[in-house]
């Protein structure tokens, strides 16, 4: 790699989405790809066994580990919010749920202006990075580089428990992916077919890197954006400490996340013209909009004991049976070890009455009060539940001019009255499963929150005190038209030539699940709208000769 010569484009982060864009924009051997991504490379081996988020996440070494501020919403506590600091970002850490969200997400924000977003029109998006397990269908694609396969394990507390759901009159799904998204069923996943995690590193980076039209630089931290007039023209950036200054012939795509792509605008001088001044940043582009519209998915962990051992907690916490599954897995990549986060996943309505779910359950065969701590030492089961939609939003704001100090995050979590009852009834609904009779004669205990918890300021009162999130940071850098708006439906930033955002920043809305497989596709179809860009430009550029 030679960072003297000029790149065409320059991907800032390699994470969901810079791997993706990486992959594309390289596709065409004329094209100069440079993606710069600021943690290290994807060594580690727990980040390639599905499990091993238990020991990558919090681990300063693959996790940035960040921190939100206190935050009023949940009695002023500070949240872990952990953010891939690898070669394939977060899905290098998540969970590996694969979850594209629902019809109207898309539809609401084509609703907003945003020309090209509804349904129909970013569904081959998905399908285009899909190879799944299922096959190829009116839904699904199975020729992309992106690995999506069915849960492998299915356990007797994960039957028993869509067995209650259906008791509660939350219908069988056994594609929540497909023509609709409401109900009960098993969650897909990112792993590839030989029991390994598929990131985007591993399906679309790690092909890639064999042309040598692109070139990778880890280590490498972009302090700011340059500009020439209102055009993006290189960038300063320090590989392994030492600073270099980059050019860029085309576009500088800047994927960092809902976290460092407002981060990075803001250095760069792209920001509210205020906040800017508090650091004594140079305006390039007053951009209100900028780290505004935080929106996340706040959890609301419930916890059961059971009376039977078979929960994950039962195996992890037998020596015996801990070592097996690690032989298991050697030797033919099968048993726990493949399990994703979650194993059953509920999309449902806390009100009948509602046209859509506005709540999505994830259910782990196992408890713990965070996975760096391992499980708890008894049998348990954890049925988490967060609000698909949240209406209260936050900001991310910077804490100084210096590119290494982590910006300040606020989620504003629980603000609204609306967010509120979502959780209090999200409680009572979990309850209402759990005491289905196909399970509620595996229930020895309510462990969280506890039966002393019954009214509706109790349950709200434990949401605030025990919620936290499901890492789903979004919106910072939404896409529209309005004054708050920092990207076009093309994610051109607003007033500015050659630098687009591209990464779940852009949402203007959360998608109502999961958030990875919704960026991959913002990436797939970004890529595609950069490529018609140029080559409208070429066409325009000889016309006007």
């Amino acid at each position: 790699m030679s960072l003297e010569k000029a790149y065409d484009y320059i991907v800032i982060g390699a994470g969901s989405a810079g791997c993706v864009l990486a992959n594309r924009l390289s596709e065409d051997p004329e094209n100069s790809v440079l993606l710069l991504e600021a943690g290290g490379k994807d060594k580690n081996p727990w980040i390639h066994v599905p499990i091993g988020y238990f020991k990558t996440m919090h681990n300063p070494k693959t996790d940035w580990c960040y921190m939100t501020e206190p935050d009023p919403g949940i009695n002023g506590r500070q949240l872990q919010w952990p953010r891939g600091k690898v070669l394939g970002g977060s899905s290098s850490l998540n969970g590996l749920l694969y979850v594209r969200g629902q019809k109207e997400d898309y539809d609401d924000w084509a609703a907003l202006g945003n020309q090209g977003w509804s349904y129909d029109e970013i569904l081959p998006y998905f399908k285009k990075s899909e190879n799944q397990e299922r096959g190829a269908d009116k839904y699904h694609g199975a020729g992309g580089p992106l690995s999506v396969s069915n849960i492998r394990i299915r356990r007797e507390i994960c039957d028993k428990f869509i067995e209650a759901a259906e008791q509660t009159g939350i219908p069988r799904n056994e594609d929540s992916n497909g023509e609709t998204q409401e109900g009960v069923g098993y969650f897909q996943l990112t792993i590839n077919r030989n029991g390994t995690r598929c990131s985007t590193a591993v399906g679309f980076l790690r092909p890639a890197m064999k042309r040598p039209n692109l070139d990778v630089a880890t280590k490498a931290l972009v302090h700011r954006i340059d500009f020439s007039g209102d055009r993006a023209v290189g960038l300063e950036v320090s590989i392994d400490g030492v600073k270099h200054r980059i050019a860029c012939n085309k576009e500088i795509v800047l994927s960092a996340g809902a976290i460092n792509s407002p981060q990075i605008l803001m250095l760069s001088g792209i920001g509210d013209k205020e906040e800017l001044a508090k650091h004594n940043i140079s305006v390039v582009k007053d951009l209100p909009g900028v780290g505004k519209n935080l929106q996340d998915h706040l959890q609301i962990r419930t916890i059961y004991k059971v009376n039977k051992p078979i929960t994950l907690n039962d195996e992890v916490n037998n020596p015996i049976r801990k070592m097996m599954m690690g032989v298991e897995y050697a030797m033919f990549r099968t048993g726990p070890l493949t399990m994703a986060a979650s194993q059953v996943c509920i999309f449902t309505k806390t009100d009948p009455a509602m046209e859509r779910p506005d709540i999505q359950y994830h259910l782990q065969p196992l408890s713990a009060d965070k996975p760096a701590d391992g499980t708890h030492k008894f049998s348990a089961f954890t049925a988490s539940v967060c609000q698909l939609r949240p209406t209260s939003t936050g900001r991310i704001e910077l804490k100084s001019g210096n590119p290494e100090d982590y910006p300040a995050i606020h989620p504003n979590y629980l603000a609204t009255e609306e967010d509120q009852k979502t959780a209090i009834e999200a409680i009572k609904v979990t309850r209402n499963i759990i005491n289905a009779p196909a399970l509620k004669p595996l229930i020895s205990e309510e462990h969280e929150p506890g039966v002393q918890f019954q009214s509706d300021e109790e349950l709200l009162e434990y949401a605030r005190n025990r919620a936290t999130t499901i890492y789903h940071p979004t919106g910072t850098c939404k896409m529209g038209h309005d004054e708050m708006a920092v990207v076009d439906d093309r994610l051109r930033v607003h007033g500015l030539q050659g630098l687009r955002v591209v990464d779940a920043s852009i949402m203007p809305i959360i998608v109502s699940g999961n958030t990875n497989a919704p960026t991959i596709m913002i990436a797939e179809k970004a890529s595609d709208m950069i490529k018609q860009d140029a080559q409208a430009a070429a066409v325009a550029a000889v016309v006007g000769s």
